[in-house]
């Protein structure tokens, strides 16, 4: 079956370095490009396809996912497959499930379940970075994966919820388990600091444990403190880690969102750029969408979250707690809603945990406090209280000039962000790449074709430092993706996201076609790809 030779016949191909498409007979061989030829050229294949007027690229890579547990629980994962993706970075936003103990693994469970859901039955075989990247590959995965240390699962393991400094012992502690899950294959390290507890980590505390990974060949992608008031200073503390680290830095879901930033987005863009021409390595993703997505339990003080789930509960049913909260999220402006004060018509709710609470699906908290006669806070802490925390919600706070202006930069890649879970989920786990390169490349053109396809391969494949893929070449993994470049659209929609892009032929993962003639084949040829002992990410186990 190695042996087996497949050509690609006539097809468009867009390489992924942004120089111009060329049509050429491209040929698998061994889950490897092993031929790159003229149209015509004599080759020798066992069988060939017909891809003359299609445009075949590398695989898009997901720089922002949240499958951590979809690519387990639902194997042929056509939310991703359908849009061409062919690699994802899990581990995002500072809290993931491994490095993990008993007690952390069901804290975190419950916190992000409105993120990934939480599988009944599921079988949670393992703790450690390398147990995870096991399981991945022993279970067989849909698209390959890389991995970030979580910080915040670090730092939870280390000091809980406290909000505190850690002590000397306690910092290189956390520094051991950023090594041992980088030595274990991860390819950096992922902050949540709007999320606790990584919101309660400061700069110093982030920056030792940037050098530690910076060592070792990684990144840093942080979620970072605000993306409202402040962001741009926020923006600002990142820049500085970098540099006072040597790390490279990776802004996840780089926006400006909240009237407070309409149209700033250029002073963002000069923000980096600035520190690119003093010699900082900055990349950035975004997904190109307005509304933001994240649970309704994120838009809770910071200071909810010291005891963990069971406290922020326990303080949500405690009159005297909930006066104090609800000023902080309606006067104030609460740390976890960027420090903005709350405009209640701006969330809706996306999914709930608990399937009696549907009803509430696709409303604002402002409506349904204007249908039940009762005030928008109230709803707010029933429903939290209600769900058990999972609730997960739209943010309505994007601005489409931003958008535009930051997807342009050298520097930009694509991702998702996607949610999987959930009544109704944020349209873009279905449809981000689609949307690229149908809305804002043909449609709109923000972006060229090769220009856009170089964003959401070559220039993710340089911040992952991939060994061997994100580019068509002669030797490289044949992670590929061949689609109608007048006809490729996304058509997930907020009513009904959960719908397969159009104008997506043929994906092959691997060398293995997960996606045929616009049909799933349920193929799981992807497997964990990690980082191995020059700071390169190649298959095996390090």
């Amino acid at each position: 079956m190695s042996g087996t030779r497949l050509a690609l016949r006539g097809a468009t191909v867009v390489d992924g370095t942004g120089s111009p498409r060329y049509r050429a007979d491209v040929v698998i061989a061994g889950g490897r490009i092993a031929e790159i030829a003229s149209p015509g050229a004599p080759i020798v294949a066992d069988r060939s396809i017909d891809v003359a007027g299609l445009v075949l690229a590398p695989g898009f890579i997901d720089m922002h996912a949240h499958s951590d547990l979809a690519l387990l629980a639902e194997p042929a994962h056509l939310a991703k497959i359908s849009q061409g993706v062919t690699l994802e970075l899990l581990g995002q936003d500072g809290l993931a499930y491994a490095p993990v103990d008993d007690a952390t693994l069901d804290d975190i469970r419950r916190q992000i379940s409105g993120w990934n859901g939480d599988p009944e039955g599921f079988d949670w075989n393992w703790r450690s970075v390398g147990e995870y990247l096991d399981r991945l590959d022993s279970s067989g995965i849909a698209t390959n994966a890389c991995y970030l240390v979580p910080h915040g699962s670090v730092r939870m393991l280390v000091l809980g919820y406290d909000a505190r400094v850690p002590s000397a012992d306690e910092l290189a502690r956390m520094q051991a388990m950023v090594r041992t899950g980088m030595a274990e294959g991860a390819v950096g390290i992922s902050f949540g600091l709007g999320y606790t507890p990584g919101m309660y980590a400061a700069t110093a505390e982030i920056t030792e444990l940037c050098r530690t990974v910076g060592e070792l060949g990684g990144f840093f992608a942080p979620h970072h403190r605000s993306y409202g008031v402040g962001a741009l200073e926020a923006y600002a503390e990142m820049i500085d880690v970098s540099r006072a680290s040597g790390c490279p830095l990776h802004l996840s879901h780089a926006t400006m969102n909240f009237n407070v930033n309409r149209g700033r987005a250029g002073e963002l863009l000069a923000l980096l750029d600035a520190a690119i021409a003093e010699g900082c390595d900055i990349s950035l993703d975004t997904y190109p969408y307005l509304p933001g997505s994240t649970t309704l339990a994120a838009l809770l003080p910071s200071w909810t979250s010291a005891e963990g789930p069971g406290g922020v509960l326990r303080l949500l049913k405690d009159p005297a707690a909930c006066a104090r909260i609800r000023e902080d999220v309606e006067i104030r402006g609460s740390d976890g809603c960027h420090r903005v004060p709350m405009d209640w018509s701006t969330i809706q709710i996306s999914g709930v945990g608990d399937p009696a609470l549907t009803p509430n699906v696709g409303r604002t908290i402002e409506e349904l406090s204007r249908s039940s006669g009762r005030p928008a806070f109230e709803v707010f802490r029933e429903l939290l209280i209600a769900d058990n925390l999972t609730t997960a919600i739209l943010h309505l706070v994007g601005h489409e000039e931003n958008v535009r202006a930051i997807m342009r930069h050298p520097a930009h890649t694509g991702g998702s962000d996607g949610l999987l879970v959930g009544t109704r989920p944020h349209p873009r786990a279905w449809g981000t790449f689609p949307r690229y390169l149908g809305h804002y490349t043909r449609e709109l053109g923000v972006l060229g074709l090769e220009e856009c396809v170089a964003h959401l391969t070559g220039n993710a494949a340089r911040r992952l430092r991939l060994r061997d893929r994100g580019l068509i070449r002669p030797g490289y993994a044949a992670d590929l993706v061949a689609f109608e470049a007048e006809a490729i659209r996304d058509t997930a929609t907020y009513e009904s996201p959960r719908q397969q892009a159009a104008g997506v032929e043929y994906v092959f993962v691997n060398g293995v076609a997960a996606l045929a003639d616009g049909r799933p084949t349920g193929a799981v040829a992807g497997r964990a790809l990690r980082r191995a002992a020059d700071g390169l990410v190649d298959e095996g186990k390090p």
